[in-house]
């Protein structure tokens, strides 16, 4: 396969940018408008380690990839524009493969209205993909980090948890899903495959008064954990109030593992840990499951197990 004809099939794939985009791909750089602030990110996933080729279809990576960048997008609270799009393809790989990939970023771009805006190709022993998103703010007060959890707050999720990791055991076939019938098991899967970024929730929660917000990429009992450093508190969470997404439980006795513990270490469910004011009551969608108080920052998932924690990155 050649690069230019990569390239040129990259190009085919991919829309062209909105009005901010004046020029995208075929150039040495892109050229964007900007909105005030930007808010960029980026999230690189590398085969053997984040997924295997065997497993999910050349879409799916490339969904998910776009997918985990966004997600730190909406714990920011900030509407996404543009993607920059970096492929490590290993020596051998088709160009049908390559493009499908590609397609797989542009298909979920289109539906969150962005741009693939640029990007870079070259040749690896393995599959890296690499994306850097940026969103875009017109108030710096609108954004929500990590730090700004206060005493009397309210701990919330914005969905089930465990769902990604249950998902991840079926295509793993570690678990067969036996007490789940069809549909439950292709959802699970789905929830692994094609994550969906909380967007529009992450910007209704920085309406709402959120303090302090973090998306569970590496699964709540770390995540949260480092939300609460950030903002030196601690949290309590109560473990076995955690909801759990449709079919975790099942696949989690088969794995002969408690399902609360599996819930908030499995990681990749991509919804949103978020501290809300007390006054902020009772909201759609958003399920409390701790609070913020005094003591040492850290977090606290009910006594015996708090040492628990998800995915750790290691340099």
């Amino acid at each position: 396969m050649r690069e230019l004809d990569l390239i040129a099939a990259l190009e085919q794939v991919l829309s062209p940018g909105g009005p901010r985009v004046l020029r995208w791909l075929g150039d040495d750089a892109s050229v964007v408008r900007g909105h005030r602030y930007a808010v960029t990110s980026i999230d690189t996933m590398v085969e053997g380690v984040h997924f295997r080729r065997g497993q999910l279809s050349a879409e799916q990576i490339g969904h998910r990839a776009l997918a985990a960048a966004v997600s730190d997008l909406a714990a920011m609270a900030v509407v996404p524009g543009e993607a920059y799009l970096s492929l490590a393809l290993p020596r051998g790989i088709e160009l049908a493969e390559a493009t499908a990939l590609a397609q797989g970023v542009g298909t979920l771009a289109e539906e969150l209205s962005m741009t693939v805006a640029g990007g870079d190709v070259t040749a690896a022993d393995q599959l890296v993909i690499s994306i850097t998103v940026v969103g875009w703010s017109g108030d710096p007060g609108d954004l929500v980090g990590r730090d700004g959890a206060r005493v009397g707050d309210r701990v919330a999720v914005t969905g089930r948890l465990g769902g990604a990791g249950a998902g991840l055991a079926l295509v793993e076939e570690r678990a067969s899903g036996r007490g789940c019938n069809e549909a439950t098991k292709s959802e699970l899967r789905a929830r692994y495959a094609t994550p969906s970024p909380r967007i529009a929730a992450g910007r209704q929660l920085s309406r709402l008064g959120a303090t302090a917000m973090i998306d569970i990429s590496d699964g709540l009992a770390t995540d949260a954990r480092h939300l609460a450093l950030a903002s030196d508190v601690c949290l309590e969470v109560a473990l076995d109030g955690l909801p759990l997404y449709p079919g975790v439980a099942d696949v989690a006795a088969e794995l002969g593992v408690d399902a609360h513990e599996f819930a908030a270490t499995a990681g990749e469910d991509f919804e949103l840990c978020v501290t809300l004011p007390a006054a902020a009551g009772d909201l759609e969608g958003v399920i409390y499951v701790g609070r913020v108080t005094e003591g040492p920052s850290g977090l606290i998932l009910d006594e015996g197990r708090a040492k628990l924690s998800g995915y750790e990155h290691s340099p």
